[in-house]
């Protein structure tokens, strides 16, 4: 069993930086390792991997000490097992709109006495069995992240940050924008702006999604309202890699 180096770092005060890889591309994972990006977010909330695919993905992550985290697609005690089975070392959890979402979605991470997950010793989570104690080193690793992104989400904000054992509440631009009927960048952004510091004042590591990787300097003011858990799309970095190289040479020209 592994330490969660992301969970580590972030209680040492320090900003993480994790890439969505929405597809099986273990070869992406460890590329990110590489170059010392913090944690990997393997979206199947919208992506379409499998879990044997997921499993994959996180023998990547390990080999190259990058912290592996699942979007997964509900808050089902079911779905949360499944996932955390695999190893992962942390869920992000979409549409978390009420204290009894949060409070249900802690428990099933967690086995006794702070929640009720499944035990599944002789697993891979728990090192094939050849673990000892292994249960209370998992709850005190594993990372329960849900997102805030929707209005009904804000609206209940109060109540979802008094949830024990949530360890980043991760505010999305894409949905948060969406359930406010789609009023712009800057309307979404000046939501953002105020979730943030709120979040951060109550005491609770922050995200802040749905960011551009063109758009370094709106990311680095929501560092400085307070998020310290920074995702952004591989495929966009990608994108901008591949922009930033065709101008550069034809500059040179």
């Amino acid at each position: 069993m592994r330490t969660n180096t992301t969970k580590a770092k972030l209680a040492e005060g320090k900003v993480v930086y994790g890439a969505i890889v929405s597809r099986f591309a273990p070869d992406i994972v460890e590329i990110f390792g590489a170059i010392g990006y913090d944690f990997v977010m393997i979206d199947c909330e919208h992506g379409p991997m499998d879990l044997d695919q997921v499993e994959h993905m996180v023998r990547a992550a390990e080999s190259f000490d990058i912290t592996p985290i699942a979007r997964i697609p509900n808050h089902e005690d079911s779905t949360i097992l499944r996932f955390l089975d695999r190893g992962v070392q942390g869920i992000i959890v979409p549409h978390i709109n009420t204290r009894e979402d949060a409070e249900s979605t802690v428990k099933a991470a967690r086995y006794y006495p702070d929640g009720h997950r499944g035990s599944a010793g002789s697993g891979r989570a728990h090192d094939y069995g050849m673990a000892v104690d292994s249960a209370s080193w998992i709850n005190s690793q594993v990372m329960v992240i849900p997102m805030i992104e929707e209005t009904q989400a804000v609206d209940n904000l109060d109540e979802i940050l008094g949830v024990p054992g949530v360890d980043v509440l991760h505010v999305a631009a894409g949905d948060l924008g969406q359930s406010m009927g789609n009023p712009g960048r800057e309307a979404v952004r000046k939501v953002m702006s105020e979730v943030l510091p709120r979040i951060r004042a109550a005491g609770k590591n922050v995200g802040a999604g749905g960011n551009s990787p063109a758009d370094a300097a709106g990311v680095a003011e929501f560092i400085k309202l307070g998020a310290n858990f920074i995702t952004v799309s591989s495929q966009g970095l990608l994108r901008l890699a591949g922009i930033d190289f065709r101008q550069r040479v034809e500059a040179a020209l």
